[in-house]
């Protein structure tokens, strides 16, 4: 209480001084959580941004050889068929999933609309691992449209849009692909993509694999994906992989360019690395601002020892212990950091809110507009405002218990 007191007749005292010094801890607080949030933003958009296309799992296109094996020369293509996904199925129990994927250009009628498309033939374990979850009313294919061959299909949200206007719910609609009926029986929610291998997901009319097959007659899979048990293992999951097909087509299964992988879970790795990164730098700066605070915090509390002199001599005189000195001196600079730094911490949210409202188009950028203010974060300003004010009272308090009382009693 004594504390407080003290430092509410140095509010009055120097209050220009001490308006000054809050606001500079206040714009110093407010500059480390908006950049803090910004970072988590960008971070979790990112992240956001990967699972768009899907989470751990691995693309595989065939490719053709580069090295000569058991007497047959390089550049031997190498293609993906449908045995090859029951074989992985019967081989690999480190696989958990896996599915073809045919792509056909094709168009597709709804009335007098005609669009042009990319259709899809996948297996009904193709949605979830890419993440392509229906609206609700609708579903994704299941093992009887694949096994019965039925023509139905799901398409994306913007498709839909295009085709039956925006938000339509055109579920158990007609269309014609290639003049051949399908039922829509589901629409994708929409989502953040920001990596794809052959357009975005909103664009794309999916069908089943079996019915694929037998509309478009295409032979060769255009490419498979497939999610390992274990993410951790992609890397061995890879390698066995392609023994597995080198036996089957025999070629060398130390050859590479045999099938063309991306690894999803290896490049996520490497992104939510460089986010984070990005992250702590930004913090950083901001830290470096909130220290400069902090320095003034420090100038002013020497200033205030040096006014103080005597009342302190006296105190010392009397029998303070230095303990008590410098729990005065100490506790009125964690004051003046915690008033600036609630201010900063509530300008920073509002400001978070406020970038919130700033509307952008661009799918590609709306997790730009993102920042996160978040517990931890919470956490984290509030110990490195506790520690600047801290260590900005601690300095001048122990150079005022250390005050000779016959020299401070003289001091005018």
């Amino acid at each position: 209480m004594h504390i407080l007191l003290q430092f509410w007749h140095e509010l009055k005292q120097e209050k220009m001084r001490m308006f000054l010094t809050i606001m500079a801890i206040c714009w110093g607080s407010a500059n480390v959580v908006l950049m803090l949030s910004v970072g988590e933003g960008l971070y979790r958009g990112f992240g956001d941004g990967m699972r768009g296309m899907g989470k751990n799992i691995v693309i595989v296109w065939g490719g053709q050889t580069s090295k000569p094996y058991a007497g047959f020369p390089v550049g031997r293509s190498i293609p993906l068929r449908l045995e090859d996904v029951e074989l992985v199925k019967k081989q690999m129990p480190e696989i958990v999933a896996i599915s073809p994927e045919y792509r056909s250009g094709s168009s597709m009628k709804y009335k007098d609309k005609v669009l042009s498309v990319d259709v899809h033939g996948v297996l009904p374990c193709w949605g979830p691992m890419r993440n392509m979850v229906p609206e609700p009313g609708g579903r994704f294919l299941n093992d009887l449209d694949e096994s019965r061959k039925r023509r139905m299909v799901f398409i994306g949200n913007k498709l839909r849009d295009d085709m039956f206007g925006e938000g339509v719910n055109p579920v158990g609609r007609i269309i014609m692909i290639n003049d051949i009926p399908f039922t829509v029986i589901g629409v994708m929610t929409k989502k953040i993509q920001t990596s794809s291998y052959s357009g975005r997901d909103q664009n794309k009319a999916v069908i089943p694999a079996s019915t694929h097959r037998m509309t478009f007659n295409q032979r060769w899979i255009s490419n498979l994906i497939y999610r390992p048990a274990d993410p951790s293992r992609t890397k061995a999951v890879q390698k066995s992989f392609r023994s597995l097909m080198a036996g089957n087509y025999r070629c060398d299964p130390t050859d590479e360019q045999c099938y063309q992988m991306w690894d999803t879970i290896e490049m996520g790795d490497v992104v939510g690395k460089v986010m984070r990164g990005i992250e702590i730098f930004v913090g950083l700066i901001g830290c470096l601002t909130l220290l400069i605070a902090g320095i003034g915090v420090a100038n002013i509390m020497y200033v205030v020892i040096k006014e103080r002199t005597r009342e302190i001599g006296i105190k010392i005189a009397v029998g303070a212990k230095p303990r008590y000195i410098i729990a005065q001196i100490v506790g009125e600079s964690l004051i003046t950091m915690i008033i600036g730094g609630a201010l900063g911490v509530g300008l920073a949210i509002g400001g978070v809110h406020l970038i919130h409202l700033i509307p952008i188009k661009e799918e590609e950028l709306q997790f730009l507009n993102q920042p996160v203010f978040s517990p931890l974060l919470a956490l984290i300003c509030s110990i490195i405002i506790g520690f600047i004010g801290l260590m900005s009272g601690l300095f001048p308090a122990r150079r005022a218990s250390r005050i000779d009382p016959v020299d401070a009693l003289r001091y005018e």
